[in-house]
């Protein structure tokens, strides 16, 4: 069974990342959302299951990514939510900062991202 212990919930967010930074986020965020899931993005996108991983089949992927400040809040017996900040560099872009909520939930055993959330930092 998956726990949702601190831990597991950040070594998913750094595969997340790494999958991200590899040109792999497509199948890797199609693996672990859930049917219903949501990404709200900083430039005001809402994003069902399906468009999250569409938008990611073909993006650019990071050069270099920190997730700092990380914390636990356990919203329920099968769902806890993993909020931080992360830092991340591609190309010649600008850094881009955010804080990150991403709210897990154990479903048939597994491990599943069920909403994501992205606050830009701008200071």
């Amino acid at each position: 069974m998956a726990t949702l212990d601190i831990n597991h919930l950040l070594s998913t967010e750094h595969n997340g990342w790494l999958a991200l930074s590899e040109g792999t986020g497509a199948s890797f965020y199609d693996a672990l959302l859930t049917d219903d899931a949501v990404m709200v993005l900083v430039g005001g996108g809402i994003l069902s299951r399906d468009e999250a991983v569409a938008s990611l089949e073909n993006s650019p992927t990071w050069d270099k990514y920190e997730i700092t400040d990380p914390r636990l809040i356990e919203v329920g017996p099968d769902a806890a939510a993993l909020v931080y900040r992360a830092s991340a560099l591609r190309g010649t872009e600008d850094t881009f900062r955010a804080a990150m909520t991403s709210l897990y939930r154990v479903v048939d055993g597994r491990l599943r991202l069920a909403i994501y959330q992205q606050t830009l930092i701008t200071h």
